[in-house]
């Protein structure tokens, strides 16, 4: 007699993700530790010089965390209202931020001191940064106004109104002191020339902007407002270059990483998207427990901090790579290895008596007791940790033609499980052919004896129903989606050909060849 075959469960393989260079590298960033703030994150930024200390901007104060430790190890709380936007100076030593009070203020970060005030605006201030040449503070507040303040005198140097709202995000030009971006809520980007007090250039971004970020060549800038980045060339008065549209809900700090290429985006969608500066294609993501306020990343890639809107820091690290160590070789005498050698089998013989171990619907199935081995595969065990199992075993009912026998009789209970099986599987693409079967099955057992049914089974027929409407109308809807893309490429193709035609059917009059440019709409 041959031996009982059990019941094979098909595998599904799940999709294989792309190994690049990228994904295995930010992949050794080690589990994130997680702070407990009181309120949202506003801003994060590292200290540019080791050991690369980063300011958290929360509250009514600026905390200093040592990235190692991820403890605090300085407090500064010289504020007299809610701070905002808390930035170091290029060489650490000193912080500038914004207040709810419109006073832009100076501290020192080893004796936490307060060092300057500035006092000139009417609405708080948001963002604040030193200027390259570390002299000059600008300042970017909801007045509407953008200032550029001198620290020796505390006098206000410039004063810019172009925009017509709230001015929430900004930067200061890494090469010149004299050059100064701004984005607000209006969403206009403005680039100021300090020299002679005039705006450069104006630009829209077409939504509320939240981001600028400038590249370390000081001629390309990026604008991060609602899904999209637009990069933006300023040699050539503000010319749009690209749009990048990788979030799905708005995007709220942009940084850069690997010394300038790869570029980092944060969005309230609860993920981090990193790029490829070279072709601005997403290279990376970081996923995270809720939607991400602040972004900030240490010159050395080696700290990652991200703050969102439930007030948790998630500070991230790049785990070192631990060289396994040899196993030491133990000496072995001449009499352990005598003895070792005497003591050896040759050759091990299973015993065939042993019974290989069979799960217990398939002991079921082996004694064609199908009734038995409908209840043990519809445990909610095998209900929500795997439904393949639950879809072979089916499928190997249906195929000895036990199903209906198993049904025919079965307990209200029995049938009830069955049927919130199929409600919550049969629009599974893995699972949808099997179960469509067994359904049509259910209902012709059940339709006989319908009267005897109860309100519950009812109920939930009546929901089986709907699943099925539901998906049949999806499917419609993804049915013409699909033609409508047809119907768009095609055209596509027709205007590639038609341009093609043309460009071959031009010839210039007097016969020298020229350079042109065919344009079809």
């Amino acid at each position: 007699m041959s031996n009982f075959k059990k019941v094979n469960t098909k595998t599904f393989s799940k999709p294989s993700q792309k190994v690049t260079p990228d994904s295995i590298y930010w992949k050794k960033l080690g589990v994130p530790v997680l702070v407990k703030d009181f309120g949202p994150v506003d801003y994060i930024d590292f200290s540019p010089v080791e050991p690369h200390f980063f300011a958290v901007t929360c509250s009514m104060r600026v905390q200093i965390y040592n990235p190692v430790t991820k403890g605090v190890i300085k407090n500064l709380n010289k504020f007299q209202k809610a701070p905002f936007g808390a930035t170091f100076r290029s060489d650490g030593r000193l912080i500038c931020a914004g207040s709810e009070d419109g006073l832009v203020s100076m501290l020192d970060v080893s004796s936490k001191s307060l060092l300057r005030v500035f006092r000139g605006h009417k609405a708080a201030v948001h963002r604040t940064y030193f200027t390259s040449d570390n002299t000059h503070i600008a300042s970017f507040s909801d007045d509407k106004t953008v200032c550029r303040w001198d620290i020796p005198t505390e006098a206000q140097l410039n004063c810019f109104t172009e925009h017509n709202d709230f001015i929430r995000a900004g930067a200061a030009s890494p090469v010149s002191p004299e050059i100064l971006i701004s984005g607000g809520y209006d969403g206009a980007v403005c680039m100021y020339d300090c020299r002679n007090n005039q705006t450069v250039f104006k630009v829209e971004h077409g939504a509320p902007v939240e981001s600028i970020l400038v590249m370390p060549s000081g001629g390309i800038f990026l604008s991060a407002g609602g899904t999209e980045i637009r990069v933006w060339d300023a040699f050539y008065g503000g010319k749009l270059l690209t749009k990048i549209s990788q979030h799905h809900k708005t995007i709220t700090s942009l940084r850069l990483a690997s010394n300038g290429n790869r570029l980092m985006s944060a969005s309230l969608d609860q993920h981090v998207k990193i790029y490829d500066v070279s072709s601005y294609r997403s290279v990376h993501t970081l996923d995270y427990s809720n939607g991400i306020l602040s972004l900030g990343i240490s010159a050395d890639d080696d700290t990652v901090v991200a703050g969102m809107v439930d007030g948790l820091i998630s500070i991230r690290r790049f785990e070192e790579e631990v060289t396994p160590e040899k196993p030491k070789k133990r000496k072995v005498s001449h009499r352990y290895f005598s003895d070792k050698v005497h003591s050896t089998v040759d050759e091990v013989v299973e015993d065939a008596s042993q019974k290989a171990t069979m799960a217990k619907y398939d002991v079921a199935l082996r004694k064609f007791q199908y009734c038995k081995a409908l209840k043990i595969v519809l445990d909610s065990f095998w209900h929500y940790k795997s439904p393949q199992k639950v879809t072979a075993v089916l499928k190997e009912l249906m195929r000895r033609k036990g199903f209906k026998l198993a049904l025919t009789g079965c307990e209200e209970k029995l049938l009830n499980q069955m049927l919130k099986f199929l409600i919550k599987y049969i629009s599974d693409y893995r699972f949808a052919f099997t179960l469509i079967k067994v359904a049509d099955i259910v209902i012709d057992v059940v339709e006989n004896n319908w009267d005897s049914c109860s309100e519950e089974t009812v109920a939930l027929f009546d929901t089986l129903r709907k699943e099925l409407v539901r998906e049949e109308t999806m499917t419609q809807e993804l049915l013409a989606l699909q033609g409508a893309l047809q119907m768009i490429l095609t055209s596509n193709d027709y205007d590639d050909e038609q341009s093609e035609v043309v460009m071959q059917s031009y010839k210039p009059s007097n016969g020298a060849s020229q350079n042109f440019v065919v344009n079809v709409s």
